[in-house]
């Protein structure tokens, strides 16, 4: 799994400061797409060591880490290790597909849905994109609504 960007970002996670990282080889080319330049198998490895090193420089600043497209079976073993390491952090995983994680319990938000131009991102009413809040439980709640204004 390779990155290509990072940033803190606000926007994302409702009530979170979140550590993003942009994952190339997204396999959903959807047209519109923000970030096309992530459909490419590029940038730079992310393993663990590099993603510790960068949780460590942002620790107590971020409460959220994010990883957003690509799609990669090795992000859920990421989360794995840092919901052990850093239990702290709540874990995001942005996909354009449609089919949740096998463990859901390793993440605290998974937005799902491929991007459809006609129909908006996250921020329109009419989106088929949903984020939902993983509960202790394991069960699914739709936060979208909190992107509507």
């Amino acid at each position: 799994m390779k990155y290509m960007t990072t940033g803190i970002v606000f926007t994302e996670i409702p009530d979170e400061v979140t550590l993003e990282l942009g994952i190339s080889n997204c396999p959903y080319r959807c047209e519109g797409c923000h970030s096309p330049f992530l459909q490419a198998d590029l940038g730079e490895e992310l393993t663990w060591i590099k993603l510790k090193e960068m949780i460590e420089t942002n620790k107590g600043l971020i409460t959220c880490l994010l990883i957003s497209g690509g799609d990669s079976l090795s992000a859920e073993y990421l989360f794995k290790l840092i919901k052990l390491e850093y239990p702290k952090i709540k874990t995001a995983w942005y996909s354009g597909g449609e089919e949740l994680p096998k463990n859901v319990r390793y993440f605290d938000y998974i937005k799902l849905g491929p991007y459809k131009k006609d129909l908006g991102g996250l921020k329109s009413l009419t989106t088929n994109q949903r984020l939902y809040k993983v509960e202790d439980n394991g069960t699914l709640t739709d936060i979208t609504n909190k992107f509507w204004k």
